[in-house]
């Protein structure tokens, strides 16, 4: 099963919805504020995707400015940053995409249309 991982008050989570709703692709929808993904969650879909680990940072977010993340980031290892993503899924990039062929981070239609081909 196909998990979208979401904010419901994102437009790019609701366009990404309405995507897979329009392919009639199945998944399950999980609120990334209420149910923030765990770090092994996080470190297990990075090493899927093979794609760099600042891809799953929500950088436009309030919060990473706030924390003055841009700075602290680069200097941790992989268990401390993502340890740090999965205290608050407004850290993570959305709409993140589990799909059993591959792994997105935000929505892009060619990027998501590729991983159900």
């Amino acid at each position: 099963m196909n998990l979208l991982i979401g904010y419901d008050k994102c437009t790019t989570c609701k366009k990404a919805k309405a995507w897979l709703d329009e392919k009639g692709i199945s998944y399950e929808s999980r609120p990334i504020k209420e149910q923030n993904p765990t770090k092994d969650e996080l470190m297990q879909w990075w090493q899927q995707s093979g794609l760099p680990r600042q891809k799953f940072v929500n950088t436009s977010g309030q919060l990473y400015r706030q924390m003055s993340l841009k700075e602290k980031l680069p200097t941790l290892s992989d268990e401390e940053f993502f340890e740090l993503l999965s205290t608050d899924g407004m850290l993570v990039k959305r709409p993140l995409l589990i799909a059993e062929n591959g792994i997105a981070v935000g929505f892009k239609e060619e990027q998501w249309q590729q991983i159900f081909e």
